[in-house]
């Protein structure tokens, strides 16, 4: 893994998913097998493959300061390219200080992660207005997930950090994106802790390799997504959870 810090020009950007996006860093540690985030290599100018680099934007919270101080207050995505919370969170604090500096100034922000670091900062995003935090969670089956994941915390993790935030108060989602084999058993698992929950299927360009590698192509079929999301929306829908 090749670890540079960097200064960024500009931290808070225009998305096409929230008025605006954050991310603190450039690749990710988590190098899921899946990720559409690939494409930014493109933009980068990385040589390494996608997963073996991370650029650390260490002036990310003085920039943040001085570009919302222009802005009026709108929703902020954390993150779309890389996962706010990926290892290198712990030792740098980004993510943490950026979370503070939009709380101070009432910014409502979206978080999207796949790690359970992000119960270190409850007492944050509970002083935050309109803070919501959403882990993605693509299977209930760890076996399947050490195939298509293996870089990141384990299911069970993620369900307790779900867990932990919502009984914490704070508003909190699954993205069950891209759903895999043993998804359809999450919803047992996620009642009770999620406000809402998003589905998507499998982005095929990225992982095809490893599904047919472990001899899965039968399970990846647009019938099987068709199937599952079905199973999913009718029992969250049942319990009251709403399902995007």
């Amino acid at each position: 893994m090749i670890i540079k810090e960097v200064m960024s020009k500009s931290i808070l950007s225009k998305s096409q998913v929230y008025p605006y996006v954050i991310n603190p860093y450039i690749g990710c540690q988590h190098n899921c097998s899946y990720c559409y985030a690939r494409f930014m290599k493109r933009f980068t100018g990385h040589q390494e493959p996608w997963g073996q680099f991370v650029d650390v934007k260490v002036n990310a919270p003085d920039l943040l300061r001085k570009q919302i101080a222009k802005k009026t207050p709108e929703t902020v995505w954390i993150s779309g390219v890389c996962d706010p919370y990926q290892p290198l969170e712990a030792k740098y604090i980004l993510t943490r200080k950026c979370l503070e500096i939009l709380a101070q100034n009432d910014w409502p922000v979206v978080i999207q992660t796949r790690s359970p670091l992000v119960q270190r900062d409850i007492d944050i995003l509970r002083t935050g207005k309109d803070f919501e935090v959403g882990l993605s969670i693509t299977t209930a089956d760890d076996h399947i997930r050490k195939l298509f994941e293996p870089n990141v915390p384990s299911i069970g993790a993620r369900i307790n950090a779900l867990d932990e935030l919502h009984q914490a108060g704070i508003r909190t989602y699954a993205m069950i994106a891209p759903i895999l084999p043993g998804a359809e058993h999450l919803a047992d698992m996620l009642i009770g802790k999620v406000d809402y929950v998003i589905l998507d299927r499998m982005n095929y360009h990225h992982a095809d390799w490893v599904y047919r590698k472990y001899h899965l192509e039968d399970k990846l079929t647009d019938g099987y997504f068709f199937q599952t999301e079905r199973i999913l929306s009718a029992a969250f829908t049942k319990a009251g959870i709403s399902c995007r």
